[in-house]
């Protein structure tokens, strides 16, 4: 046989084995619709980004109104390089001990083509998982507004994100102890994300003091229009936050996004009605924080409850975190500006101890796993809240204080006087030539 002849079966050949593979079911394939759906959820989950942003600073003075822009881009670009470097493979890499992931995916290298026990690429998997990364750290920029320095802040973000949210997310979604060893749910980041940054942000808050010149709880905001909008982009964002995490086009989606809206819509109204009762008028403010507080006590339970339970988990966040915020501000005097511990503290810790309850089939849950039941995860709950909450607390003072070497954790007492935007940033919110 010819050497020309020989040329066409040896490729055939050559392509057998992959065939074979394909035919046996060894090689994963991602399931084109699950990942569409993934995809359009990351996309809507970024506009977090620009509705934190808006929503912050619509609720500061306006001399400070573009700092809190700067800060939590800066924050939200820093975090998602350090994500791809390093912060994925501790969070979501191999299992190892259950503390962190094993660093095979470092700068994403070796990425699986399907990730395990999904349907779907694990590159868009941690695309989205990125969006909590980067969106837990930029919610504590609230605690801080109108005083701290923009590099300890960049500095101390990307500490955080490695040492404290990383940890986290490995311990519960990343096939961890506290998911594995002690039954620990949290559907769109209650623990993970809220509690967390809501744990650090009062220990921030505590460790800067309070601003010169402001009274909690009392600084007139610039602009609520900006912060309603703000949190209208809140709003949607989480939807498809609180969607993509089923990471499926499933039914568990859908019925994901119905709890997380009406537990929203449902904390917006009652925070209106407690404006109404405490102060004779409701206030467009109040609107979109209650939003907001719905949005994360439900975050925890979304996938998991009816949407009857989701109105209550809005009712019931929106009563504990409006009273959180009235007795920090005015009883504690914690200067946490914008109310990040009171909302999304307070909010997380809330929603993830009632989920042990509506977890319940009787009361339209989708029941309890193999071996638990309302005591052993009322249990479950309680210590991943409690872990998390210690955790966080001594982090972020270790790491705030290690940040303060390279930056100043504050700025100058002229250059709050003056207000960040003209001092540090060199513009102001209002200059249109």
């Amino acid at each position: 046989m010819t050497k020309q002849r020989l040329l066409p079966i040896a490729a055939i050949v050559a392509l057998l084995p992959n065939a074979a593979l394909a035919q046996d079911g060894r090689l994963d394939v991602a399931d084109g619709g699950d990942t569409a759906w993934l995809l359009a959820s990351c996309a809507l989950a970024l506009l977090t980004l620009s509705g934190l942003a808006l929503f912050y600073s619509g609720r500061v003075r306006r001399k400070n109104a573009l700092s809190v822009l700067v800060q939590c881009g800066a924050i939200f670009a820093a975090v998602s390089v350090l994500w791809i470097i390093v912060g994925y493979t501790l969070a979501f890499g191999e299992v190892g001990n259950g503390w962190l992931g094993k660093g095979n995916a470092w700068m994403l290298i070796n990425l699986g083509n399907v990730r395990a026990g999904t349907s779907v690429p694990e590159s868009a998997f941690a695309l989205f998982q990125m969006v909590f990364a980067a969106l837990a750290p930029a919610l504590m920029a609230g605690a801080w507004a109108e005083r701290a320095r923009l590099g300890w802040v960049i500095a101390f973000a990307s500490l955080w994100s490695l040492v404290v949210y990383a940890p986290v997310a490995h311990w519960i979604w990343g096939g961890g102890w506290l998911a594995q060893g002690v039954g620990t749910l949290d559907w769109s980041g209650g623990i993970v994300m809220h509690t967390s940054a809501g744990v650090s942000a009062v220990a921030v808050a505590v460790m800067l003091g309070r601003r010169k010149g402001a009274v909690p709880g009392q600084v007139a905001p610039h602009s609520p229009t900006v912060t309603v909008a703000g949190g209208v982009l809140l709003w949607i964002g989480s939807l498809a936050l609180s969607g993509g995490s089923a990471l499926a086009a499933s039914d568990d989606a859908a019925a994901a996004v119905i709890a997380m809206h009406v537990g929203a819509a449902s904390a917006a109204l009652t925070w209106l009605l407690l404006e109404r009762l405490a102060a004779g008028k409701p206030s467009a403010r109040g609107f979109a924080i209650g939003a907001l507080a719905g949005i994360v006590t439900v975050s925890p339970a979304a996938g998991y409850i009816s949407p009857g339970a989701a109105i209550l988990f809005g009712m019931a966040g929106a009563l504990a975190c409006y009273a959180a915020m009235q007795f920090a501000a005015r009883t504690l005097k914690i200067d946490d500006a914008l109310g990040v511990f009171a909302v999304h503290g307070v909010g997380g810790i809330l929603g993830a101890l009632l989920l042990a309850a509506f977890l319940s089939e009787r009361l339209g849950g989708v029941g309890y796993a193999e071996g638990m039941n309302p005591i052993a995860q009322i249990v479950a709950q309680g210590v991943g809240v409690a872990v998390v909450t210690v955790w966080s607390l001594v982090g972020t003072v270790i790491l705030a204080l290690m940040a303060s070497l390279a930056f100043p954790m504050r700025v100058s007492e002229d250059t709050e006087r003056e207000g960040l935007d003209a001092a540090a940033h060199g513009e102001r919110a209002w200059d249109f030539d």
